[in-house]
């Protein structure tokens, strides 16, 4: 038995009708597991209790339930199959909970909760985030597993419920039994790929800093012909801070928010190109860091974005001078942004440019989770690995993203386990992830399947495993 055999097997599993693949995502994705809802959270318990871990246990994991520290959010589930301590040890990971269902919004009278099938889509929330990509890692590991008779390495799967809520509770979670989540490296997936003609590994994350910019002079609005041309507009005010913070090519001008690029991020990132797929947007190339690339744009800086702008009562206008002005305003920025310095630089910068009266205020706490920037080196080892895993038995070259434009919660590992990552994106960036109509391409997804199971079978194979 080989490792083309354990392939096989897997794609098998793929292909069949019942009881296969398709038949244990549309068991998951009946879960309506929203962790952005907190009634959902004995949603969060039943996806662990009931789907996840009489899965894990059957194939030889030990399980258990970490509850989280933070009151209403979901708890973490760690399966653990160690076979010989003197083996490496993989982490995987992957996200149970999904965003809101948007019932009623998706095309078709799609429910979400329920797989329907058009062509080579598959549509149903969590399909793509991220049920369908950590289901495609238990089942390649079944498939090893039933052909060599074990793994060959040591493994450690975290399943968390709260991803899509900014991973609350996860970091603490992690912090206080590290011993339990120990890890010589990680390799999971998540996201979608850069590009749908060939493979791509990212080795981490952009951070997320949201926050309000609010301008308040007055109690009430006042006559706009009465006072128009006495009173300070906030609105115009909070437009011109906005402006002094990025040109009107969204260069960012704030110092401190200017990271250095290391050159061999550049270098890796030489090649790649972002291809979303039908119905993308096109892509503004006059935009963003003069002189990069547009993967050096969403992979190596930062971005700024305005998210919402209110004044007044924009669904129904007074003709009135607006009382106050708010702008709910986001940057994702890459390694080397300072991120303790990230709102008092920006302080700093208002100040100087005049706009004292403009406020920072934090996110609600609805919105408050909070993601840090994670890059593995894209020359350790780890990276090279898994890069040579993926390209084996494929005449296709595997790209390496030093991080993604995304953000999600890579820096614990990094960080806190001091583990390199690894991801494997199985997604593309037209999935509709976070909005109604989110699917999955089944040949994309059913090559994943393919490459995930070999790189699990290199893992245990002493001929190809991964030394530390």
């Amino acid at each position: 038995m080989n490792r083309a055999d354990a392939i096989n097997r897997a794609l098998d599993y793929y292909d069949r009708g019942a009881n296969g693949y398709f038949d244990a995502l549309g068991e998951l994705c009946a879960i309506p597991t929203e962790s952005q809802n907190p009634a959902r959270l004995p949603e969060m318990h039943q996806y662990l209790d009931e789907a996840m871990i009489p899965r894990f246990e059957a194939l030889g994991y030990s399980c258990k339930v970490y509850d989280n520290p933070i009151p209403g959010c979901g708890p973490v589930l760690l399966a653990t199959r160690i076979e010989d301590a003197s083996l490496s040890t993989i982490l995987c990971y992957g996200h149970g909970d999904v965003v809101l269902g948007m019932e009623g919004r998706w095309q078709n009278g799609r429910d979400p909760w329920r797989l329907s099938f058009e062509g080579d889509r598959v549509y149903g929330r969590g399909v793509a985030d991220n049920k369908g990509q950590h289901l495609v890692h238990i089942a390649a590991i079944e498939a090893v597993l039933k052909t060599r008779g074990k793994l060959g390495f040591n493994h450690k799967f975290l399943i968390e419920m709260g991803e899509e809520n900014g991973s609350k509770g996860l970091k603490e979670v992690v912090a206080q039994n590290k011993v339990d989540f120990a890890a010589d490296a990680c390799f999971a997936s998540d996201g979608p790929r850069t590009e749908l003609s060939r493979p791509n590994i990212t080795l981490g994350n952009r951070g997320c800093c949201n926050f309000n910019l609010v301008v308040e002079l007055r109690e009430g609005g006042h006559h706009s012909g009465n006072w128009g041309g006495l009173l300070a507009n906030p609105a115009i005010i909070l437009a011109h801070a906005i402006a002094s913070i990025a040109d009107d090519h969204g260069k960012i001008l704030v110092e401190g928010w200017r990271p250095d690029v290391p050159r061999h991020v550049r270098d890796a990132l030489v090649g790649v190109e972002r291809e979303a797929g039908p119905g993308a947007p096109e892509i503004d190339d006059d935009w963003g860091e003069p002189g990069f690339a547009r993967m050096e744009k969403v992979s190596a800086f930062n971005s700024f974005e305005v998210l919402a702008f209110t004044a007044g009562a924009p669904e129904r206008p007074l003709n009135a001078i607006p009382p106050s002005a708010r702008a709910t305003c986001q940057l994702r920025y890459v390694l080397g942004t300072d991120e303790d310095d990230i709102v008092p630089s920006l302080r700093r910068h208002l100040d100087e440019q005049g706009f004292e009266a403009v406020r920072i205020d934090p996110p609600p706490a609805s919105n408050d989770g909070r993601f840090y920037a994670s890059r593995t080196d894209p020359r350790h080892p780890w990276a090279a690995w898994v890069k040579t895993a993926v390209e084996r038995g494929s005449n296709q070259e595997c790209s390496v993203l030093p991080n993604s434009g995304g953000s999600n919660m890579t820096h614990i590992i990094q960080f806190v386990l001091d583990a390199p990552i690894a991801w494997f994106p199985l997604s593309y960036a037209g999935c509709s992830q976070h909005a109604p109509d989110e699917h999955i391409l089944k040949p994309l997804m059913r090559e994943g399947m393919r490459r995930v199971t070999g790189i699990y079978w290199d893992l245990g194979d002493p001929a190809t495993a991964y030394r530390l």
